[in-house]
């Protein structure tokens, strides 16, 4: 009987123990998703404020710039484009990633283009209203940059978390899937150069 109950008792305690295991590692996982599910709407939110800056942008080169109607164009278009593209934040694909990205690079060549519109117009470069727009254009490709790392750190901490031992078994118990990172492509690893 004393068997017995060592046994029952040593029992129940690993039990106690796995529930308890079960509640840290699902707990834990989970805060992490919605962690990397918020620093997403981050990188989205830097992107938005890039488009909302845009039509500003437009307007007050095409005050000067009346004869590139193209290239303003290509501009709208491109942003049109940019802001169509979404993500499931709780189901982020390298694929999904990489679609976005190529929506976002879009939207760079073409503000590119449009610098160098600019720098034709030497009195819409001495506009304040035009200055003023180049600095928060700037500012904000600083913002994506950032919010793109944490995007990506949050991404390393999950998917560390959930392939350490024993996190392993109960990942893949649970259903549990890595993450993707947002990386960029090839010649994009810096921010786009904005010259006005």
């Amino acid at each position: 009987m004393k068997k017995f109950l060592i046994s029952l008792g040593v029992l129940v305690l690993l039990i106690l123990w796995l529930l308890s295991a079960y509640k840290h590692f699902q707990n834990t996982a989970v805060g992490m998703q919605e962690g990397i599910k918020a620093q997403w709407g981050n990188v989205e939110s830097a992107y938005q404020r890039r488009a909302d800056l845009i039509p500003n942008l437009v307007n007050t080169v095409k005050g000067y710039a009346q004869h590139e109607k193209s290239t303003l164009e290509a501009v709208v278009k491109a942003r049109a484009s940019a802001t169509q593209f979404k993500i499931d934040p709780s189901n982020i694909t390298p694929e999904q990633l990489r679609k976005f990205q190529e929506a976002q690079q879009g939207l760079s060549g073409a503000l590119n283009r449009l610098m160098v519109v600019v720098e034709r117009y030497p009195e819409l470069q001495a506009n304040k209203n035009f200055l003023e727009l180049q600095s928060q254009l700037e500012g904000t490709e600083n913002r994506i940059k950032v919010e793109r790392d944490r995007f990506n750190k949050a991404v390393k901490d999950y998917n560390s978390f959930i392939r350490k031992f024993p996190n392993n078994i109960w990942a893949s118990l649970l259903n549990f899937k890595p993450s993707a990172y947002f990386s960029a492509e090839k010649g994009a690893e810096k921010a786009p150069e904005v010259k006005f």
